[in-house]
């Protein structure tokens, strides 16, 4: 008898583990590419309905801004804009192995100062409760590769979520499950979940240097308040562009980030941020938004002229936020930026951008806000 109670004990800690995921239709197995041998299934990713984007009417499937962007911006944040930083897909699957095969645009599939598994990889999370957890991360070996990101999972069905490259494009993604397994799409967000989060920024915001994916603190947030997320973060060029302003403006977004300052200058900041703020509000005229200073250099401590640059920058959006609040805003909100990566200097790679470290640190801080400005479920 205790070997029976503690096997009862074992399945329905399992199954308490990993409820019954909420699951939409089953997406036909006819599509899917069989493998040469023929025991594996690949299914194109977009039927499952990909996140991430803003638009629909993209220049290439994977885009982050729309086909008409690309004369209303500067060439650099076009480039950039073909970066598949955000986007992912969830799904439903009852495979015991799931594995991934991609293209990225590029055969840079690395930098310096950041792995290909971030630059150009995938990253796989599971729903266990109600709690994102990852379980695996696709490696890139060339432009296009194939991968077996999990295998030996128990029976049942499961809620999945697979995050794209932050520093490459990709030109397919495509999700392999043994023949005689299916998959599903999620089932849509409740309307109160709906509402994206839109993340508009720089190199940090496009995830330099996250060693995957997922680790970004803009997906961090997504997966904590489970809602999806924009991330229009572009490296070097998040300049407070008007262009952005208006083609932010055109979505429908629960709160808006503004998180500019690491690419500018105080001047730029002084010349910039109100005009910015103000074109956004001419769309959306009740939305929050909230304006984020600068992470604070992890070597400011003992640099005067990185400490300087801080304050410039710092003492100028402040200025911007005060006259728009003093101009009638009841909407703006304020995130200052020296505890975004702690006060150790280990939150960094080279000074300015995160490790994993310092993303969980910036998530755990943007997080203390965003609370009080989202939707609170029902």
């Amino acid at each position: 008898m205790p070997q029976r109670h503690s096997y009862f004990s074992l399945i329905l800690t399992l199954l308490l583990a990993f409820p019954a995921a909420a699951v939409g239709p089953t997406i036909d197995p006819s599509t899917a590419k069989p493998s040469e041998k023929g025991d594996i299934l690949w299914y194109d990713v977009r039927p499952l309905g990909v996140e991430g984007q803003g638009w629909t009417d993209t220049k290439a499937v994977f885009d982050r801004l729309p086909a008409k962007a690309e004369k209303q911006v500067r060439p650099p944040v076009w480039s950039l804009s073909r970066d598949s930083t955000g986007l992912c897909v969830r799904f439903v699957t009852d495979s015991t192995a799931i594995s991934a095969r991609w293209t990225v645009t590029s055969k840079n599939l690395a930098m310096p100062h950041m792995p290909a598994s971030g630059v150009s990889g995938l990253d796989l999370y599971v729903k266990v409760g109600n709690q994102w957890k990852w379980l695996s991360t696709g490696i890139p070996a060339q432009e296009t590769t194939t991968k077996l990101l999990v295998a030996g999972l128990p029976a049942g069905e499961r809620e999945y979520l697979l995050y794209f490259p932050l520093y490459n494009g990709v030109s397919s993604v495509e999700i392999g499950i043994p023949k005689g397994t299916h998959l599903k799409k999620s089932d849509p967000r409740a309307p109160e979940r709906a509402k994206p989060i839109v993340f508009y920024g720089t190199s940090i915001t496009q995830g330099g240097c996250a060693s995957r994916p997922g680790m970004v603190h803009t997906a961090i947030l997504g997966r904590q308040f489970d809602r999806p997320v924009i991330n229009l973060g572009f490296s070097g060029n998040g300049t407070l562009d008007l262009a952005l302003a208006e083609l932010l403006g055109e979505i429908d977004s629960a709160v808006y980030v503004i998180d500019c300052l690491p690419n500018l200058r105080g001047q730029q900041v002084k010349e910039r941020a109100v005009p910015f703020v103000n074109a956004l509000r001419k769309a959306r005229p009740q939305t929050p938004i909230l304006l984020v200073e600068d992470r604070s250099y992890a070597n400011a401590y003992l640099l005067p002229l990185q400490a300087q640059h801080n304050a410039e920058n710092r003492a100028a959006l402040k200025a911007a936020f005060e006259s728009l609040i003093a101009a009638g805003d009841k909407n703006l909100y304020y995130l200052p930026g020296d505890k975004l990566i702690g006060d150790d200097a280990e939150g960094t790679v080279d000074g300015s951008h995160p490790t994993d470290l310092g993303f969980v640190r910036q998530a755990e801080t943007f997080a203390a806000v965003l609370k009080g400005l989202l939707p609170v479920p029902k």
